[in-house]
């Protein structure tokens, strides 16, 4: 068994290596065969990695999927809300339109699946795995610094400003709840949304498919 020291390297090597994947995924064009061998490789990396931790508990509290549904209602609100202002910021309204392009191929569908698979095996990860390798007083920021700078990896801002504030509400809900079921939950919930409704707040165009 892994002694302590030797685990949080292990960790520290698979989210390196999830990040140098991610930055790759995302460089690369939209809904190319790369891109989504590139996805499904960071989501198998992220779940990978959480194998390392205890095994997640899934504890939920009360508030249901509902509650799931209505805060990640919530936050992709200030978000849609938040992309109607960045629109007047050139630099970031860049950033944005980047990473929706991915959003308005012509395989969408497909790239929801990824987006959600990765969202669940990033709470798997980061709320799961990293989460408990922090003292519990520090696990929520301990475990978004983490998430953070592993977002940052894409160098893109919009991204790493969406990290900071889900990281954080994300860990939060695992605090509360003690398991990761309601941030896996309320992750899935607001990807739909960002994938299916924010371009079209943002007013991206949709684009075809590489080859067509």
């Amino acid at each position: 068994m892994l002694s302590g020291k030797a685990k949080n390297a292990v960790l520290a090597s698979v989210t390196a290596v999830g990040g140098a994947l991610l930055r790759r995924a995302l460089a690369g064009p939209p809904a190319s065969p790369a891109f989504y061998r590139r996805t499904t490789a960071v989501a198998a990396v992220w779940l990978g990695g959480s194998l390392l931790g205890a095994r997640p508990r899934l504890e939920y509290r009360n508030r249901g999927v509902l509650g799931s549904a209505l805060t990640a209602s919530g936050a992709f609100a200030a978000f849609a809300t938040g992309a109607l202002v960045i629109r007047r910021i050139p630099a970031l309204d860049r950033a944005v339109g980047g990473v929706l392009t991915f959003a308005t191929t012509a395989s969408s569908p497909a790239v929801l699946v990824v987006t959600l698979a990765n969202g669940a095996a990033e709470e798997l990860f980061f709320r799961g795995t990293w989460f408990e390798r922090f003292h519990p007083a520090q696990a929520v920021a301990g475990s978004t610094v983490v998430y953070v700078a592993t977002t940052a990896a894409t160098g893109n801002p919009a991204l790493v400003l969406a990290a900071v504030v889900m990281g954080t509400l994300f860990g939060v809900q695992r605090h509360r709840t003690g398991g990761v079921l309601e941030p896996l939950l309320t992750h899935l919930f607001w990807s739909i949304l960002m994938v299916q409704v924010l371009p079209r707040v943002h007013g991206a165009r949709r684009v075809p498919e590489p080859g067509r």
